[in-house]
């Protein structure tokens, strides 16, 4: 059992009988509460506005975690202890009466965490009828994604919570940011000179980041045709990945200066004019296809659809960053629904040694790769360049992995969910992991000019197969720098 380090809250889940909150929040507390990481006096109040008895929502609750947390983790002692935890309030989110309740409920706890499980168009609401009742000089509010839609909806979102909260108590929230793996690119490229002294335009020639699902929309349609890849995956969980590869070292580990560094890099990147936006973007939407050798229907077939919509569900861009460190070398970000596989990784390619002595038709496979995987099995492997073994081989080369499996690494202990580290960071009051204003606002503006452009151009999605790695021009997108997608198959 791990000892304390958090100091006693109220965590406020707001939200806490929608998908989010069963599926991820409601598992997460349960096993930072199972690790001994919650303090003895700590206490969750679940919010939601639902009909029904409390003892019916704790009920639900219940059922669900043990849906969702593996059985041999649900030990009788630590259930009992989480469910003593938990308690239920039926608020309407835009009535200010409601949270009477609330502030009686939490006290004179020191800190309350609110977490908005909800629409972003309640934010501000909240945070007013909180306010109301006494309790934003003691609140940390984290905020689910997406925040707004564009730039002028984002704005407002978070005018509206800054109202009552300062920035310093706001933890926006993206959970990839929550992942070992994409923690571990900080001390990857910091902590080993190996990696950082290569790590510009004269050592590398380019880089992959893809994130690619494997389901359709799982009926989430009204939200899903509203947003689309692009606003779904590319503004936060890309961006936030690029941002990682290719900022400068901050000049500390302090949450401002590791964001100060990410903001330099969003700034950097290249607009599009029409001309690029031809060329080195794509967007695609699925048509039936197959999954696992069974058939699944295209965009415009799942139930509820809208058959003339033209929202994207796959996108690819090669993005370009003005600045010294990557002048030259282009970020192939690539994402999408109803691919072959679930698969989040990035990619660095290195380039060619200068002058090449070995036998020529052996070139083609030279090339050290370092790949990151983040999802399904995380862990980073470095590809080099070796002799073959056997007398009759020669100089004959081949590329051989130097492989880090965190799970083959770690095999005992329990990979902790994103949700987890990031839940505990809220409580630590510590905002590394977490986004910024301005990370958003030009994550958003450099998105809504492909989106406005998009628009200008009347260009449709291309069509892929479901069960594919998206359109031709995908392909062609990369190919015509005379580079192609690493692993498609």
């Amino acid at each position: 059992m791990l000892s304390i380090t958090v100091e006693p809250c109220t965590f406020a889940l707001f939200g806490a009988l929608g998908d989010l909150a069963v599926r991820k929040l409601f598992p997460a507390l349960y096993q930072l509460d199972r690790a001994g990481l919650l303090h003895a006096e700590t206490r969750i109040i679940a919010l939601a506005r639902e009909p029904g008895t409390p003892e019916e929502h704790l009920a639900y609750i219940d059922k669900s975690l043990r849906r969702f947390v593996p059985e041999a983790q649900l030990e009788t002692e630590h259930v009992e202890r989480f469910q003593a935890r938990l308690s239920y309030l039926h608020v309407d989110f835009l009535k200010g009466e409601d949270y009477v309740a609330l502030a009686e409920a939490v006290g004179d706890a020191p800190t309350m965490i609110a977490y908005f499980a909800t629409p972003a168009s309640v934010y501000g609401a909240i945070c007013e009828n909180l306010a109301l009742v006494g309790l934003t000089d003691r609140t940390r509010a984290v905020l689910e994604k997406p925040i707004g839609h564009d730039l002028a909806s984002s704005r407002r979102v978070n005018d509206a919570v800054a109202q009552f909260l300062p920035e310093t108590r706001i933890y926006r929230i993206d959970h990839y940011l929550g992942k070992d793996t994409v923690q571990n690119l900080i001390a990857l490229r910091f902590a080993n000179s190996l990696f950082e002294t290569q790590w510009n335009q004269n050592h590398i020639s380019h880089v992959e980041i893809t994130v690619a699902e494997k389901v359709g929309i799982e009926g989430r349609w009204g939200y899903f045709d509203q947003a689309g890849q692009l606003r779904d995956m590319i503004q936060n969980h890309l961006l936030q990945l690029l941002c990682l590869i290719a900022m400068d070292p901050p000049s500390d580990l302090s949450a401002d200066s590791i964001r100060d560094e990410k903001v330099k890099v969003l700034k950097a990147l290249a607009p599009f004019t029409p001309e690029r936006l031809a060329t080195q973007v794509v967007r695609g939407q699925y048509i039936a296809g197959y999954s696992d050798g069974k058939p699944v229907p295209g965009y415009l077939e799942e139930e509820n659809s809208n058959t003339q919509s033209d929202t994207e569900t796959f996108v690819a861009i090669r993005a370009d960053i003005r600045n010294w460190r990557w002048s030259g070398v282009p970020f192939y970000l690539r994402t999408g629904k109803r691919m072959p596989q679930k698969l989040s990784q990035i990619v660095i390619h290195f380039k060619e040694p200068p002058h090449y002595i070995f036998a020529p038709e052996q070139r083609l496979q030279i090339s050290n790769r370092l790949i990151i995987r983040l999802q399904p099995d995380e862990g980073i492997s470095l590809q080099v360049m070796t002799k073959d073994q056997g007398l009759d081989k020669g100089m004959q080369l081949r590329s051989n992995p130097l492989q880090l499996s965190f799970s083959d690494a770690y095999r005992s202990a329990r990979v902790p969910d994103a949700y987890e580290r990031l839940l505990l960071e809220v409580m630590r009051g510590n905002q590394n992991l977490f986004v910024r204003k301005d990370e958003i606002e030009y994550a958003w503006q450099w998105c809504d000019q492909l989106i406005a452009g998009w628009k200008k151009a009347g260009d449709a999605p291309k069509p892929y197969p479901a069960g594919s790695w998206g359109p031709m021009s995908s392909i062609a997108l990369i190919t015509r720098d005379g580079r192609s997608w690493y692993g498609d198959m």
